[in-house]
């Protein structure tokens, strides 16, 4: 492997080859050296950028959840327009595309790097999930307000049953993702009490 090739931005460039190992070979197959090889570098890049493969782990995962947080200020900005089902559909199939999707379970299969995002965001060792948890329910919350879903509805149930379903839904990458049709059922079911004792 050449060990003069100039990357422009080391840092994402890693990240994007990593994902593309990890859509590609799951957890497993992600090393240092796929990563590497993936981005068509030498392996001492990876190490002159971070301190070692974990941490490099968890930048890449704090990354993307950076940019799932953007995502979140979309969903916010959609509170009082639309229809709460359509609304909370496209936020569910953004925020479980196939790049967050196949992080999860590579969170779950390394012990140390769930360690270190717990140190770098408390209570966050799930990282993507937890910005998932964060944007629905700040979601409902604002709808809420607005007097759009029942003022007595438990934000806290209507989240986990639409981010634990949302995650079944999506974390089964082979047939590849689920059809608008079933999230939106599945959105519908979960909100129809909420959403239907809303004032009138």
């Amino acid at each position: 492997m050449p060990t003069g090739v100039h990357l422009r931005d080391a840092r994402q460039q890693l990240f994007e080859a990593a994902e593309s190992v990890l859509l590609r070979d799951g957890p497993n197959g992600l090393t240092s050296r796929a990563v590497t090889d993936e981005a068509g570098c030498a392996k001492g890049v990876l190490h002159r950028h971070f301190a070692d493969f974990d941490a490099f782990l968890t930048d890449l995962v704090l990354d993307r959840a950076a940019q799932l947080e953007r995502q979140a200020d979309v969903l916010r900005g959609s509170v009082g327009t639309g229809t709460v089902a359509d609304n909370l559909t496209t936020a569910l199939t953004t925020l479980f595309g196939p790049v967050p999707v196949a992080i999860i379970p590579l969170i779950t299969f390394r012990d140390e790097l769930r360690a270190r995002l717990r140190h770098a965001r408390p209570g966050g060792g799930i990282a993507i999930l937890a910005e998932a948890t964060t944007a629905i329910s700040g979601y409902l919350a604002g709808e809420r307000e607005r007097g759009r879903i029942a003022a007595d509805a438990d934000i806290d149930s209507l989240t986990l049953s639409l981010v634990g379903g949302g995650h079944l839904l999506f974390a089964d990458r082979d047939p590849g993702p689920p059809a608008t049709a079933a999230v939106s059922r599945l959105v519908t079911a979960v909100v129809a009490d909420a959403v239907g004792r809303r004032p009138a």
